[in-house]
């Protein structure tokens, strides 16, 4: 059996590993776009690294672009096995995918504009809504703690990873020759405290582990500090200096934790009179989607849930769906909060909110997340004195500022009590991905002290033989 990682492969996005057994089978676990990786995006994304067609099986831990975004492209190459994911992450899928069809068409419309007066030659997408659609119907719901054979040889099941709505640590029983493989894929990990979603339950013991590593050298500041933390910013960038608050947020999770937020400080009738909006249709969709999944909460929420039938919901909030009515956003001169995605202000309509705001200083960007270096998102965060932005150099007048305790990825405390279900001198390997090398590195040496002998951090399209 052998094992090779095509993504997230000492970098955070574009999770791709393939397994391929004795028997000539191939399951592919995610299909994710990369994202954020400067000018080396387009080229990352545009080979797999492998032949899609030969691919007979993909399994999705979850549905974050960065985990399923390129799975139109395999189809477009020729995939056209089923696609295995939770119920949670199908309906996310759905409206995801969709999204980022839409992302990249309107992305290189506005761009070929500006390559065509350079004298460049167009950029194309790396699929449309065509691609989409057919990728669509390959997407196979299997509920959580259901096992479920997807082959004579290969048994898949899924376990809670508290992430997002319907995020999933994957579980594999491989039948290899006459001996039966167990493999654990974490996806991506949330927190053991998340304020919306379950904890990460317990997997089955595994022979295997990949986990990933985004936080594997942090700890997370406490979570209750959040509400407090938005409401400064409220207060000082549109009370006291009249300005616009410029959230990049993503689409799925994180708009909704900061909306759960809130709604807190306004039932505490804290929240200042100031509009908030959501320029995003793409959240308003997935926000609806959470509601649909309520066993996925928390007991908190579903506590909450007894008083508040919407808990995403307050006065003063405003979806804006057009395109004419965002860019009337920043025609409006009154103070507001703009809610927007990406996450990583890399794409999508926050990308030019942050092109209208940043040189005012009376206006502030706010980073509430994750945001890989070379994004623009992980610029600001990291004191760039001067941004570029649809191929123009802004100085960066507006104050950025971040909070840190917002992320739906768990810490190394986190990563450690998901692991705290396997004995370590029975895991034969570990692989470490989705993560900046150096914070790998450093979570490697952690999983050595507690017991984990073989451990590993493959480079991209690196393959291993399982034994």
């Amino acid at each position: 059996m052998k094992i090779s990682f095509h993504g997230a492969a000492r970098t955070v996005t574009g999770s791709k590993h393939l397994v391929e057994l004795d028997n000539n089978e191939v399951i592919l676990l995610d299909c994710g776009l990369f994202q954020g990786m400067g000018r080396d995006t387009d080229s990352l994304n545009a080979k797999f690294g492998f032949d899609a067609a030969k691919v007979d099986y993909v399994i999705l831990s979850h549905a974050h672009i960065d985990h399923s975004g390129l799975l139109p492209k395999l189809v477009k190459e020729g995939f056209r096995g089923a696609i295995y994911c939770t119920p949670g992450t199908k309906a996310l899928a759905e409206i995801l995918l969709e999204d980022s069809a839409m992302i990249q068409r309107d992305d290189a419309k506005y761009g070929n504009k500006r390559r065509a007066k350079q004298g460049f030659p167009p950029i194309e997408p790396l699929y449309d809504i065509d691609d989409v659609n057919l990728t669509i119907p390959l997407l196979k719901a299997v509920d959580y703690n259901t096992p479920t054979k997807i082959s004579d040889s290969v048994e898949v099941l899924f376990t809670d990873a508290g992430h997002i709505i319907g995020s999933a640590a994957v579980s594999l029983k491989m039948k290899n020759g006459e001996n039966i493989e167990s493999l654990t894929f974490s996806g991506d990990i949330g927190r053991y405290r998340d304020m919306i979603l379950r904890s990460p339950a317990a997997f089955p013991h595994a022979d295997y582990i990949i986990i990933e590593s985004t936080y594997g050298d942090k700890l997370h500041d406490l979570i209750h500090t959040t509400p407090d933390d938005l409401l400064k910013w409220i207060e000082s960038t549109c009370v006291e200096h009249k300005g616009n608050l410029i959230i990049p947020a993503f689409s799925v999770g994180r708009t909704q934790e900061i909306l759960f937020e809130l709604n807190q400080l306004s039932l505490e009738k804290r929240l200042p009179h100031i509009p908030i909006y959501v320029d995003s249709p793409l959240s308003m969709e997935a926000t609806e989607v959470l509601k649909k999944f309520p066993k996925y909460f928390n007991k908190k929420i579903q506590k909450i849930l007894e008083v508040d039938d919407d808990p995403f919901d307050f006065e003063g909030l405003r979806y804006i769906k057009s395109v004419e009515e965002s860019k009337a956003l920043n025609e409006d001169l009154h103070p507001k909060v703009i809610i927007s995605a990406s996450g990583m202000a890399d794409a999508g309509r926050v990308k030019h909110h942050i092109k209208n705001n940043i040189s005012n200083a009376k206006n502030t960007i706010l980073l509430v997340g994750y945001c890989e270096p070379h994004s623009l998102g992980g610029r600001l965060m990291n004191g760039a004195k001067e941004v570029k932005i649809y191929s123009e150099q802004y100085e960066v007048v507006a104050k950025v500022g971040s909070i840190r305790s917002m992320s739906a990825h768990g810490d190394y405390e986190d990563l450690m009590q998901f692991l705290a279900c396997q004995t370590p001198d029975l895991v034969k390997q570990v692989f470490i991905v989705h993560g900046e090398a150096e914070v790998q590195d450093h979570f490697a040496e952690k999983l050595r002290k507690k017991g984990f002998k073989e451990v590993h951090a493959p480079e991209m399209h690196e393959s291993f033989e399982l034994k």
